[in-house]
């Protein structure tokens, strides 16, 4: 088990090197002031102004330059190759919520690999995208959320997730990523009630629902 190189009763930050803009970072910081990058997120950060507290990684993506510009002691490398730069990032932060930032919008199979890291890791985490967030389902869950807002329901494995207060009832049915998804539901009413079956479900919100 990897021991914790950030430890915050707050919520964190997390910054990647895929698309960020100020605002994004802005968003996230505004909730969680300790910015903590992913390897290649250092350089993003450091463009937009800002220091990370720590850098976790194997800085295959960290230019020496920028590297240079960072204290040592904040630099903790991270080199198993199995893994992904959120993966070890996410498994080094201890604290009671991440927002991660600058995950999307780049490669297609990092972004895919996020959302795989979402479900397997202990770790609450939100994604934060140019339109959307995304995060775990890991147990039963009530939201305030307008009337007519999109919820989106994308299950990473097979499984069931029960609800209130959405247009499309959801239970009872089989939910899979090769068969049924639960993509442009709407809410009804102001409380929303979703109760997986078990761990494996995405939920997808506009980003004004943050």
């Amino acid at each position: 088990m990897n021991h914790a190189i950030v430890q915050s009763l707050e919520p964190v930050t997390l910054i990647g090197a895929s698309s960020c803009s100020d605002r994004d970072l802005s968003l996230a910081m505004a909730r969680a002031p300790l910015l903590v990058a992913a390897d290649g997120g250092a350089l993003r950060a450091l463009e937009l102004g800002q220091m990370p507290a720590a850098v976790i990684g194997d800085f295959d993506s960290l230019p020496a330059e920028a590297r240079g510009r960072i204290p040592r002691e904040t630099l903790h490398l991270a080199e198993d190759q199995d893994l992904t730069d959120f993966d070890k990032a996410l498994a080094r932060i201890d604290a009671p919520l991440v927002l991660a930032v600058g995950f999307t919008g780049g490669r297609l199979d990092h972004e895919l690999a996020v959302y795989n890291a979402l479900v397997r890791s202990p770790r609450a985490a939100i994604v934060i995208g140019a339109e959307d967030i995304c995060f775990h389902l890991a147990g039963p869950l009530e939201l305030s959320l307008p009337v007519g807002t999109r919820v989106s329901l994308f299950p990473l494995v097979e499984m069931g997730c029960d609800s209130s207060g959405l247009r499309w009832a959801t239970d009872g049915l089989v939910f899979s990523p090769v068969g049924r998804v639960g993509t442009s539901n709407v809410t009804v009413a102001d409380r929303v009630r979703l109760a997986p079956s078990g761990p494996g479900m995405l939920v997808i919100l506009p980003r004004a629902q943050l």
